[in-house]
């Protein structure tokens, strides 16, 4: 095929918000794969696919040792092999990965040559729901290149960390994905802290939350794309869905231009 690059600024997203089936890897593969053939069915196919936080297993944390995917093997041939088959980049989600004795909630990222081109995993995990007992932090910021783009990554909690979108930014990310299950009652933090996310750091925001009931937890969707203005481009509603917007990528350097918060920063200033 050769290396495929697409022309232009506009790219298509689609935001595969669905739900997740408790502990059962394989139902849950099949199900979104029908999510995603059904996106690429459009006549203005995606140039991303965006996967919800830890699809093959959704929070059953305490099976982890039997569920998670050791390095993420299975999932990284079936996203590789969609990828290549539908010549589309896919912010894989987030998955429950085993690396020798240690689990980890972990992103992959495919290009359209189903080449992996990203790995990042969770720096902020979240006691609310006991993450920190069962799975080990990530330890590195992650940016990569889609089409010659800069983007980077984030998963759920992250975002009400300033520290790592802004460190991302700095490095030229001029796109971030967050997959996450963000449940009831925080719908407004979520929307708030997306749209702050995007506005301080001038980028856009594009976040894709699954859906559905699981355990104590009822999570909302409402999947965003928020440009870096902070407007948002689209949102889905509570059910499951395949949440569609196009973004132009020279917005960003517009916004940066017309309020320069990057050239204004005082670093100096705001050491501990």
């Amino acid at each position: 095929m050769g290396n495929v690059v697409k022309q232009g600024m506009n790219w298509q997203i689609a935001l595969i918000q669905s739900d997740i089936a408790l502990g059962q890897p394989e139902l849950n593969r099949e199900h979104l794969e029908q999510a995603m053939e059904l996106a690429m069915s459009a006549s203005e196919k995606p140039d991303v696919l965006v996967l919800p936080e830890m699809w093959n297993t959704g929070y059953a944390l305490a099976d982890l040792e039997q569920l998670a995917d050791p390095d993420g093997r299975d999932s990284r041939a079936w996203l590789s092999a969609f990828a290549r088959r539908h010549s589309v980049h896919i912010v894989g989600g987030s998955i429950a990965e085993r690396r020798g004795e240690r689990m980890y909630n972990t992103m992959y990222v495919f290009n359209r040559l189903g080449e992996n081109i990203g790995r990042y995993s969770k720096i902020h995990l979240f006691r609310l729901m006991e993450e920190e007992k069962h799975l080990h932090p990530g330890e590195e910021n992650v940016i990569f290149k889609m089409d010659g783009t800069l983007a980077g990554a984030a998963i759920c909690y992250d975002i009400r960390f300033p520290e790592l979108a802004r460190t991302l930014a700095l490095k030229g990310a001029k796109v971030l994905f967050v997959p996450a299950e963000w449940p009831h009652p925080r719908l407004n933090h979520w929307r708030t802290l997306l749209m702050a996310r995007a506005i301080e750091n001038q980028m856009y925001v594009i976040a894709c939350n699954r859906t559905g009931p699981s355990g104590q937890n009822d999570f909302f969707g409402h999947s965003l794309i928020i440009d870096p203005w902070g407007e948002i481009i689209a949102e889905g509603g509570e059910d499951e869905a395949v949440v569609r917007g196009v973004i132009d990528l020279s917005l960003v350097e517009q916004v940066r231009s017309s309020i320069p918060v990057f050239t204004d920063r005082c670093p100096a200033t705001y050491e501990l």
